[in-house]
Parts: structure tokens; C-alpha cells; sequence
């Protein structure tokens, strides 16, 4: 199993939830399989806990282990008793799509915290695209903060958020600290919209299949730095490198 190598030229890889195409999702499997190849940065997602902070994408882990269990409504010790599901490698969304349901449970994949995960980004060298799953409280943004300041690694963390207020919130605290803001496949683009990201001094991180080049060039006009996600096919990433996109995410493309 290896991932799949492309020109990237000046663009900056991502690894999406640690290394989606090769290991079950953000977990520290995936952490490391992408610590050891050429990744700039290695994403997760980050939840709350009853009493800390986990790295996982959904709220619960129906579909995702034998065991059910709801992430907000459950202590970090519950959570990692949690044996999660192994997944099958894949090379694209559509080899997913084909593959039967991950239903093999593998006894060392389980939720890592966030400070678990940042022990291994920084172990390995490697930029934190922390994702912040779901509106959080300013007080929960401030943990997310200390858990990075207490790892001495808040100069190699980007975070990005669908939420707007978290990111707001971020800045608060770290007023120079790279953010990114998520938008969805379907998002309209207008020029209000992209002035308001470039007067915030926020980037985005955009769906790959609202990318197009003159969008790039009006993100980039802008001073606004452009992240794609999710990218798996090689012709799409080609393309998107020779429009000088800054960053790409992808679960199997370094």
C-alpha cells in the first residue's frame, strides 16, 4: 500500500484525517502513515467530550466500531475503550464506494485526544490542520488553544472550521495565527463574501468541485490563500497546481 505521487510543484499536501486513503480516519495509525511521507500538514477533526477534547468526525461512533457511543455525552476514558472498525485502502472516493463496509474491528485504532494528535504532528515535523467540527463555546476554543500552547506547537497549527465564530474566536486569542475558512460544495462565491474573508484576514478552504480557475485567480487577487479539499484524482489536482492553488487535501494524492 503507498500512496499516490504527483507534481505538486509549489502547492502544499494534506493529509485528510490523517491519512483517510490508507488507515481508518483520525486515528493515530493515520497520524503516523502520514508523518512519514512528505505531508506539510496532516488534518484531523476535533469534538468535545465531557471532559476534554477528542479527535473524531462524527458525534458518535455508530458505523464506525461495534460499540456506540455518543462523544459529547461521554468521558475521554469511555471514549478510548472504544475499538474502532479498520478500513480497507482505497485509491479514490469511487474505489470507496465499492468497497464493502468496514466492519473488521482492529484492537489498536482507537479516538485519539487532541493532545495525542499534536504529540504526533509535532513528532513528526508536521503543520496541524485542525478542524473544529461544530460550533464551540469560547471557553472550549480557549482549551483547544492551551492544549496546542501546552505542546509548544502553536507556530505549526492552522485551523479551519465550517463556523465562522470559531474562527473569530481563534484569533482572539492568536491574532496572527493562519485560519481557514470551510465552505461546501454549492457555496456562492460573491464578491461581498470573498471582500468580508480578505477584510477578516481569514484564508478558505473550499470544496473541490465549486474549484474552478477564474475563482482561484478572484480568491488569490484578493490576497486570500486557497485550500481545496477533497482532492483524490490526479488529473484535478494537476489542474489545480497549475492554477497555483496553496494548498490541497487529499485522503491518497502526495
Amino acid at each position: 500500500m503507498d500512496t499516490i505521487k504527483i507534481n505538486k510543484k509549489n502547492t502544499k499536501m494534506v493529509a485528510h484525517a490523517g491519512l483517510f486513503g490508507m488507515e481508518t480516519a483520525n486515528t493515530n495509525a493515520g497520524f503516523i502513515a502520514a508523518g512519514n511521507r512528505s505531508y506539510w500538514g496532516v488534518e484531523c477533526d476535533v469534538r468535545v467530550a465531557k471532559d476534554g477534547l477528542v479527535v473524531m468526525h462524527n458525534d458518535s461512533t455508530e458505523g464506525f466500531a461495534p460499540t456506540t457511543m455518543i462523544m459529547s455525552e461521554s468521558t475521554v476514558e469511555q471514549i478510548q475503550t472504544v475499538v474502532l472498525y479498520d478500513r480497507p485502502f482505497f485509491h479514490t472516493m469511487e474505489d470507496y464506494g465499492l468497497v464493502p463496509g468496514m466492519k473488521a474491528p482492529r484492537s489498536d485504532l482507537r479516538i485519539p485526544t487532541l493532545q495525542e494528535y499534536i504529540r504526533i504532528c509535532k513528532g513528526y515535523g508536521k503543520v496541524c490542520v485542525t478542524e473544529l467540527k461544530h460550533a464551540m463555546t469560547p471557553e472550549t476554543i480557549a482549551d483547544v488553544v492551551e492544549c496546542f500552547r501546552e505542546q509548544d506547537y502553536l507556530d505549526k497549527v492552522v485551523f479551519i472550521s465550517f463556523y465562522w465564530e470559531n474562527l473569530v474566536e481563534i484569533r482572539k486569542h492568536l491574532p496572527d495565527c493562519p485560519v481557514q475558512f470551510l465552505t461546501d460544495q454549492g457555496h456562492e462565491f460573491t464578491d461581498a463574501f470573498l471582500d468580508e474573508v480578505a477584510a477578516q484576514g481569514f484564508d478558505l478552504d473550499i470544496h473541490i468541485f465549486t474549484t474552478t480557475k477564474e475563482l482561484v485567480e478572484r480568491i488569490h487577487a484578493r490576497g486570500i490563500k486557497l485550500n481545496v479539499w477533497t482532492c483524490d484524482w490526479i488529473d484535478k489536482a494537476e489542474d489545480l497546481v497549475e492554477w497555483g492553488v496553496d494548498y490541497i487535501t487529499s485522503n491518497i494524492l502526495e
